[in-house]
């Protein structure tokens, strides 16, 4: 229910891992019991020269290399297998779009970063009807860098009903809706419940709530996962092993 759900994301705050460590560690998750679940190692464009000419072992790694739009080029072009890129979008939307599709392989999957507020529908409506998915962040080191429950829940709305597969990044730190000191930080499980809810015509309102409940879920049924599952492809994590725990003590995984 949970393969590739977890992005490995260790190289960005609040982890911050030294790449030293990071690639090493991304390994081990990929020979791991539970390497079903994890998805690429992602990492920024300006940084990939450390990544390739610093001597780290490679091998089995599967990469997803964050980039702004200006440096899609540099990216596409590394000396480095490419999973996916995700791409933060300049003014130039369209012609984002068109350099992807001359650009990218067909083996490649692209992410665009949707922005928080009034450019976010027009960014979904560009994504709408391409082969090219959603990025939402859902938090950060600062307690505004996250969404209300009613602004998220309308985001994963507005990806659904244009049936715009998405990935999450930052903030998800844990299965279940929390405050972790001033941050109030999003459930996974609880996003992957309200994009349920949405794939099955619930309001804005609903999801809202979902996302606000603090309480882990009683049940959750294969058909709810996999429902979420058709929109919300994945989301970026400083610690694979946080949210595997968490799946295991809600037993909803069993370790092997």
């Amino acid at each position: 229910m949970f393969e590739g759900f977890l992005d490995d994301a260790a190289v960005f705050p609040p982890g911050n891992a030294p790449v030293r460590e990071a690639v090493p560690a991304y390994r081990g998750y990929r020979s791991a019991w539970y390497q079903d679940l994890v998805g690429p190692f992602v990492f920024p464009v300006a940084r990939l020269g450390e990544l390739v000419h610093g001597g780290h072992d490679l091998a089995g790694v599967v990469l997803s290399v964050t980039t702004p739009a200006a440096s899609l080029a540099e990216a596409l072009t590394a000396a480095v297998p490419l999973a996916a890129v995700e791409v933060v979008p300049g003014r130039d939307l369209s012609g984002l779009i068109a350099q992807l599709d001359a650009e990218l392989g067909e083996e490649v999957v692209a992410y665009i970063e949707v922005p928080r507020g009034d450019q976010r529908d027009p960014v979904l409506d560009a994504i709408a009807g391409t082969r090219y998915r959603a990025k939402f962040r859902t938090g950060g080191t600062v307690p505004q860098a996250h969404p209300g429950e009613r602004e998220l829940a309308e985001s994963l709305q507005a990806a659904v009903t244009r049936q715009v597969q998405f990935k999450c990044t930052a903030g998800l730190h844990h299965a279940v809706r929390h405050t972790d000191g001033e941050l109030e930080q999003h459930g996974f499980l609880n996003v992957l419940r309200a994009t349920a809810a949405a794939q099955q015509g619930g309001s804005a309102q609903e999801m809202a709530a979902i996302l606000a409940d603090r309480e882990p879920p009683r049940t959750l049924d294969r058909d709810t996962v996999q429902a979420g599952r058709r929109s919300f492809v994945s989301f970026g994590t400083c610690s694979i092993t946080e949210p595997v725990a968490d799946l295991v003590a809600l037993e909803l995984i069993t370790v092997d």
